[in-house]
């Protein structure tokens, strides 16, 4: 039933097979099984595309609904064996997980060594969708997100900096605060990330304003066009140890208030694994510590 999931859920078998960490041969064999228990067709095959049928339509809804019974099964039998003892799937947004991710997964084998951390890396609303639809168990994602479904727990504030050129001397001799931007040279993650969102509520601007000249796939690779003097932009303090390592850049902090966004663990609220999300939390909190910067430290990195 999980694989008849995963190829509803993508309509694409090999998306289906990594979604459900099988082989293709392995899924398209227990799909044609559950056909021939069917008695019909529960997919249309092409070489362009996969199509539910009908009687497949029918078929998901209960499938679906056992499936989420099962999970909650899995989950009081995870909760016998004490903290962080099985697997636990969690999804974290793309401007977090390049740089918490190495920090943790050491932390978490140290503390729980039977622990299995499943990650999944992708944009709030999508990670939200899998959230509710019990693909995946929690999201690590930035607030405000207001949905009375899920439970959160704040981990920790995430300050803005500002990454620019070292041949940029308008910034680097005179401080910013968040009114004085320069907005025809700021560069942003492209429409979909939260944080190109935080960063023109940083600079008071509305989304829909057409200044961005360059809309960013990855944090990696805006900051390699900042180091090309093609702009400058915001970087979260989480980030710049790990990306503030080139010779053409520089990282200066805001003058005045610091702007910053806040980052959060969600999960369903009927979700019976409290005790382990607020484990999890505890080490995510203790990772984000390390990833914390100094003036001392900005002054060393990028030189």
């Amino acid at each position: 039933m999980r694989y008849f999931d995963a190829l509803a859920t993508t309509l694409h078998f090999r998306k289906a097979a990594e979604l459900a960490h099988v082989s293709q041969p392995a899924l398209s064999a227990q799909i044609a099984e559950m056909e021939a228990l069917a008695g019909a067709p529960l997919f249309e095959r092409s070489q362009r595309q996969v199509i539910m049928t009908e009687l497949g339509k029918q078929l998901y809804p209960g499938i679906q609904t056992v499936l989420r019974e099962l999970h909650s099964l899995e989950e009081i039998a995870a909760q016998s064996r004490g903290l962080l003892q099985t697997r636990l799937r969690l999804g974290i947004i793309p401007t977090v997980a390049p740089y918490l991710v190495p920090v943790l997964i050491p932390l978490l084998r140290e503390r729980h060594p039977s622990f299995r951390l499943q990650l999944r890396e992708s944009v709030t609303a999508r990670l939200l969708d899998e959230l509710h639809a019990g693909d995946i168990d929690a999201i690590v994602a930035a607030l405000p997100i207001d949905d009375e479904r899920l439970t959160q727990r704040k981990l920790f504030d995430d300050r803005f900096l500002i990454a620019t050129s070292t041949n940029d001397q308008t910034v680097l001799a005179s401080p910013m605060t968040q009114d004085n931007v320069a907005l025809d040279r700021l560069l942003l993650l492209e429409e979909g990330h939260c944080m190109r969102d935080q960063a023109l509520a940083v600079c008071s601007l509305p989304s829909q304003r057409q200044l961005v000249k360059y809309g960013a796939t990855s944090m990696t690779t805006l900051l390699q066009m900042v180091s090309h003097g093609m702009g400058l932009t915001l970087i979260p303090e989480i980030a710049v140890r790990a990306e503030a390592r080139s010779n053409h850049m520089r990282i200066v902090p805001f003058d005045g208030e610091q702007p910053k966004r806040e980052i959060a663990l969600f999960w369903r609220r009927q979700s019976m694994r409290r005790e382990d999300f607020n484990a999890l939390a505890d080490c995510i909190v203790e990772s984000a510590q390390k990833l914390k910067v100094n003036p001392d430290d900005l002054i060393t990195l990028g030189s």
